[in-house]
Order: C-alpha cells, then sequence, then structure tokens
C-alpha cells in the first residue's frame, strides 16, 4: 500500500513538472526592449544646387555613419508586433560633389556642413512562423518622421559659399519598411537582424549676407540593424 501511494506521488509530481515546463516553454511575452547598432548607408540624390554663383552640377552628397539603436517592441499578438524605433542621434556629414572647385575654394568631396537626426519610426510587424520556432522571419511597414537639428556650416563650407552660413533642412514625414529576423537565445532573450528603409528627403536652404541658394536631398537611408532583445 506505501509502495502504491509512493508510485502515485511519484506520477502526480511528474505530471505536475511536466505541465510546469510545457508552460514555460509555452509562456509568451507582451513586452520587448531592444539594444544594438544601426549601420546607415546614404543613397543620396540631391538637386543641383541653386542660386548666385553656383556653376551647373554643383551637388552634394551625405557620408555614411553608425549609430546607437534601441526599439520597444509590443507584442499584438502571435502573428503582429509593433515597434517603436530610434536611435542615438547621428551626426551626419554633407560633402561636395561634382565641381573640383568653386570660385577659388576647393568643393568636390569637401565636407560642407553637419547635421545631427531625430528619426524616429513606428512599424507594424508580422512574424512568419509559429512561436515555438527558434528562428522567425518578420517584415514590416509603417511611418518614419525626421528632424534635423543643430546644422553647423564647416570652414571649408563657408570658404565655398563666401561667409558664415546659416542652412535650414526641412523636416521629414515618410513611410518606412523592415524586414529581418529573430533568433531564440534562450527564456527572455533574442538577437535580431534586418534591412530597414525610409525615403527620407528634404529641402535645404543656405543663406549667406542675403544671398539664398538651395538644393532638394534625398537621402534615401538604407540601416542594417544588429540587436539583442530582452523581454518581459
Amino acid at each position: 500500500m506505501k509502495s502504491t501511494r509512493s508510485i502515485a506521488l511519484l506520477v502526480a509530481a511528474a505530471l505536475a513538472l511536466g505541465l510546469v515546463a510545457q508552460r514555460a516553454f509555452a509562456q509568451t511575452y507582451d513586452n520587448s526592449v531592444r539594444l544594438g547598432l544601426y549601420v546607415i548607408k546614404y543613397n543620396v540624390k540631391a538637386d543641383d544646387i541653386s542660386g548666385p554663383f553656383v556653376p551647373p552640377g554643383a551637388s552634394v552628397d551625405v557620408n555614411d555613419t553608425n549609430t546607437l539603436y534601441f526599439a520597444y517592441v509590443r507584442r499584438l499578438n502571435k502573428d503582429f508586433d509593433i515597434e517603436f524605433a530610434f536611435g542615438n542621434p547621428p551626426k551626419t556629414e554633407t560633402v561636395g560633389k561634382g565641381p573640383a572647385t568653386l570660385g577659388s575654394a576647393p568643393f568636390d568631396g569637401q565636407v560642407l556642413a553637419t547635421a545631427k537626426w531625430l528619426s524616429p519610426s513606428v512599424l507594424l510587424q508580422y512574424k512568419f512562423l509559429d512561436e515555438s520556432s527558434a528562428w522567425r522571419p518578420y517584415v514590416g511597414f509603417g511611418f518614419n518622421y525626421t528632424h534635423f537639428y543643430d546644422i553647423q556650416s564647416t570652414a571649408a563650407g563657408e570658404a565655398v559659399t563666401g561667409g558664415p552660413t546659416k542652412t535650414t533642412l526641412t523636416n521629414s514625414f515618410t513611410w518606412a519598411a523592415n524586414v529581418g529576423v529573430s533568433y531564440h537565445i534562450d527564456g527572455p532573450w533574442n538577437v535580431y537582424a534586418s534591412y530597414n528603409y525610409a525615403p527620407v528627403k528634404s529641402k535645404a536652404t543656405l543663406e549667406t549676407a542675403g544671398v539664398s541658394r538651395t538644393t532638394t536631398i534625398h537621402f534615401n537611408p538604407s540601416a542594417y540593424v544588429f540587436s539583442v532583445g530582452y523581454s518581459f
């Protein structure tokens, strides 16, 4: 009788442990935070700069950059997430493109100005495969808002424009998309890799001693994101 009770207790304990393990395996989290790296590649197409004393073919380009990535992600259900993505505002460098010189000042390849970007995105993401899968590809679509600030002309830029120059860039609001994959490490930990794109553009105005020059810049940044996520 004692043996029968012991066996019954062992079976009950095994069933209980199995139920706990099943629940742990099936556990889902509604929130996650991610931290990683943005590798930003610009695909610039800019109009020729228009205004007094600017020769045809004078345009600009933007140097690639890297910055810190962080995001908050909310699970909507087993198939959909919504991602609020941010980045430490990167400092970008605008360089001259076209003639070797403007007047007597070097132009082509010279850093003319710098600016910082505040560029959050909101993306609705669809996740493929089952929640129990270690690998889960996903695609996302949403919106991006970019605000440019702390815009500074360099000495080389002011040599080209003819003196102290105030530069303004209009803000951008546009669609954004990404495609990526997640890998479940253990418990609440995951790693992610994704490709992100938004057709950011802005009108640049340069004011120098009452002389105004303008161009429209299509930045078209591609961002490769590598991050680690913690869910809770």
